[in-house]
């Protein structure tokens, strides 16, 4: 009897395993968003003093403020906190020495992207003007592999994604700020999408990168998603504390949009895992550098990762202590994939804690 159990939980097991293999990976940034409002929610030293005028200060406190930091920060990001916090992953609460750090010495945003999809903080990456990105990404080594030909895809707010993932060389496409979508046969959406950019030329580019990156989904089935959003740093950068705070809810949104259409769509349900981050950190050591990033800035290295994918485990907020890099994300994608992603340059090793039991 006993070993008819330990068959029958054997072949549980493997039959849960087979369910929840993972075809699929997507990968949602947002840019320069600081770990302290991810798990501490709205700041109140920002709430007056120049990032706010006397209204939006008002507004900001009304919606996103409460005594209880944990309601704080699940006011901010109900997504995160309401359901990747609890069937999923988030490091890099450092109240409990759960470090993410980028492994770049430059702490911008070019940088920090090469960092996330070649695992290789590479120091001849040094701004944000580089060119053609030389290095091979994750996402460019999958698809020269029968099983990813043509099954990968990125939509950004920001410009240079065009340039960071080398999309002359890789083939990847990519779809970035007001660029319209180009494809073969464009669904009725997308050509709406192709019209409203046409027609407009104000900040709101993140709108267009979450629905082109929809429809792309719906049309095209891409195994491989690179989704990033940028309005959480232009705010930033321009010290409007209030907007920084409102994209960042808007984020939360935008990324709870793309878990439901994974999970509504039979091609992608129970197969497709999801990794969030961030390109860079931002000041906080010294307040009034909270809208600035660079090597110069105490704390723009600073970063966090959540992951929401079948067949993990479920871990929440991780508290123990350990140390990750941004660099991981790459050949977590892979391993994700049963892959493993090789290169000429050295590539950090993918997060092993995910699977941990």
């Amino acid at each position: 009897m006993k070993g008819y159990l330990v068959f029958a939980a054997m072949l549980f097991t493997m039959a849960t395993l087979a369910q929840n293999k993972i075809e699929n990976v997507i990968l949602v940034t947002t840019d320069g968003l600081r770990w302290q409002e991810v798990f501490k929610g709205l700041d109140p030293e920002f709430t007056r003093g120049p990032w706010v005028d006397a209204e939006d200060s008002l507004l900001i406190v009304q919606e996103y403020w409460d005594r209880d930091p944990i309601k704080t920060r699940e006011k901010l990001m109900p997504f995160m906190w309401s359901y990747i916090a609890k069937h999923g992953q988030i490091y890099g609460n450092r109240q409990y020495g759960n470090f993410v750090n980028v492994m770049n010495p430059y702490w911008y945003s070019y940088p920090g992207y090469n960092e996330m999809i070649t695992g290789y903080g590479d120091p001849a990456i040094n701004s944000n003007d580089i060119g053609m990105n030389p290095n091979v990404s994750v996402f460019e080594y999958l698809v020269k592999q029968p099983a990813f030909k043509n099954k990968a895809a990125a939509f950004g707010a920001w410009e240079a994604f065009n340039r960071i993932l080398n999309e002359d060389r890789s083939g990847i496409p990519v779809v970035t700020g007001y660029q319209p979508i180009k494809a073969r046969k464009l669904s009725a959406r997308e050509q709406f999408l192709n019209e409203l950019k046409e027609d407009t030329r104000t900040r709101g580019k993140d709108i267009y990168a979450l629905h082109g990156a929809l429809e792309c989904l719906r049309n095209r089935k891409p195994r491989l998603l690179q989704v990033s959003f940028d309005d959480t740093d232009h705010y930033s950068h321009a010290s409007q504390y209030y907007n920084y705070i409102n994209a960042a809810r808007l984020f939360d949104q935008y990324l709870e949009k793309i878990w439901n259409y994974v999970q509504s769509d039979p091609h992608y349900r129970n197969k497709t895992a999801i990794i969030v981050t961030t390109d860079h950190g931002r000041g906080d050591a010294v307040k009034k550098e909270w809208s600035d990033h660079g090597g110069h800035i105490k704390g723009a290295d600073q970063v966090w990762i959540a992951v929401l994918a079948p067949g993990i485990p479920p871990r929440g907020e991780v508290k123990e202590p350990m140390q990750l890099h941004l660099a991981q994300v790459a050949q977590t994608i892979a391993k994700f994939l049963g892959q493993t992603y090789t290169g000429s340059h050295p590539i950090a090793p993918a997060i092993k804690e995910i699977w941990e039991k």
